[in-house]
């Protein structure tokens, strides 16, 4: 059986996750349009929607994203995406929620349901996070994630930006 970067079956009480496509740009755009979401990240101007249209070309080519909604409202709240690292490794990034789902359980079921998929076919996952992005850092480590590196990393049609290099094993969760 080989890695599905985009299964169609990963929900749970709190979050779905839907292949996304074409046709999602406005609904996430919707979402991705503030400010703050982007305020620790790397590239600070995807909010504005001509710099929007790139990630979510990316996105869409990366044949891994996903747009996720609330569980219990359906609205959508954000994206993730599945993706191969350079370094041969399977790799869960580009998250970003819904300011108004900060600090819930939101984040963590998202990464629960990512990780178990992936963990059906590998023994870890990389995450690859912003150097100034405290808030992701700080994130991922409550789920067990361990920083194993540094790397200027080049995000589809933008610069390179340093990242830290999380790992999270399966037998760690």
């Amino acid at each position: 059986m080989e890695f599905d970067l985009q299964p169609t079956d990963l929900a749970d009480e709190f979050v779905k996750l839907s292949p996304l496509k074409p046709g999602d740009f406005d609904k996430l755009y919707q979402v991705a349009s503030d400010p703050l979401i982007w305020e620790q990240h790397p590239n600070k101007d995807r909010y504005k929607k001509e710099v929007f249209e790139i990630f979510f070309e990316g996105a869409i080519r990366s044949g891994g994203a996903f747009i996720v909604s609330d569980a219990k409202t359906g609205a959508v709240i954000g994206s993730s995406r599945f993706y191969k690292s350079d370094k041969d490794h399977y790799a869960i990034g580009y998250t970003f929620l819904a300011r108004d789902h900060w600090g819930t359980t939101h984040n963590r079921a998202l990464k629960k349901l990512m990780l178990g998929h992936a963990f059906k076919f590998v023994d870890k996952i990389i995450f690859h996070i912003g150097a100034n992005n405290t808030r992701s850092q700080k994130a991922i480590e409550k789920m067990g994630a361990k920083k194993i590196g540094e790397e200027e990393m080049e995000y589809y049609g933008e610069a390179k930006k340093l990242n830290f290099i999380y790992e999270i094993r399966r037998d760690s969760v």
